[in-house]
């Protein structure tokens, strides 16, 4: 058996007060100091291939201080109304999932960015507002900096609070190839030309 009570008007009044202040709006965000991404493309792309995220998918990462990633997780945002606190506590759980806590450090080494995809136009919104709330508390429980948040729209991708941005990767584009830069060069195979040049030396 379940035991409750109807919320009064003043308790559904509060909540929405209590809600309200769980959202960061553009100049709180641009104040509070989010360290700027050397490569934002490359972030977002390597992200949205090893994920392919489509809307209301919200992809976590963490980088370490020469930009790479150390791990991510993505999950699919729960048809409520958007919640900093909720939001926060879903982001705490995939970064418990994926990497251990740096608390013990005075200064956190590493930073957290935030990869959301929905609809719309990448303009910020009261639900973009609700995910900066969720990134910046998550962060300081896990003993992280807090990085970037890039929305992922059908027109393109955006760094909300920076200006940076561009169309591809999108909502619907196909995963564009990463990680190429770091690939070793391609051996020469049996038939190339440096095994031409060797051929042609062990005939003389």
């Amino acid at each position: 058996m379940t035991f409750g009570f109807a919320p009064s008007s003043a308790a559904s009044l509060s909540t929405s007060a209590a809600s309200a202040h769980r959202v960061l709006e553009p100049a709180e965000w641009a104040a509070a100091g989010i360290p700027l991404l050397r490569n934002p493309r490359d972030v977002v792309s390597g992200l949205h291939a090893r994920h392919r995220p489509r809307p209301a998918t919200a992809v976590v990462a963490v980088l370490d201080p020469d930009e790479r990633l150390r791990a991510s997780a993505s999950f699919v945002r729960r048809p409520t109304p958007a919640d900093g606190w909720m939001f926060r506590n879903a982001l705490l759980d995939q970064l418990r999932r994926v990497i251990p806590h740096d608390l013990r450090r005075r200064t956190p080494v590493r930073t957290a960015v935030l990869l959301y995809c929905r609809e719309g136009d990448g303009h910020w919104t009261e639900e973009d507002g609700a995910w900066m709330w969720g990134l910046r508390d998550a962060c300081t429980l896990h003993g992280l900096r807090c990085g970037a948040y890039i929305t992922l729209t059908p027109d393109g991708w955006q760094v909300l609070g920076e200006g940076r941005g561009g169309r591809r990767p999108n909502a619907g584009s196909a995963p564009e190839p990463f990680g190429t830069a770091e690939l070793p060069p391609p051996r020469p195979g049996p038939g190339g030309a440096a095994s031409e040049v060797l051929r042609r030396a062990a005939a003389r």
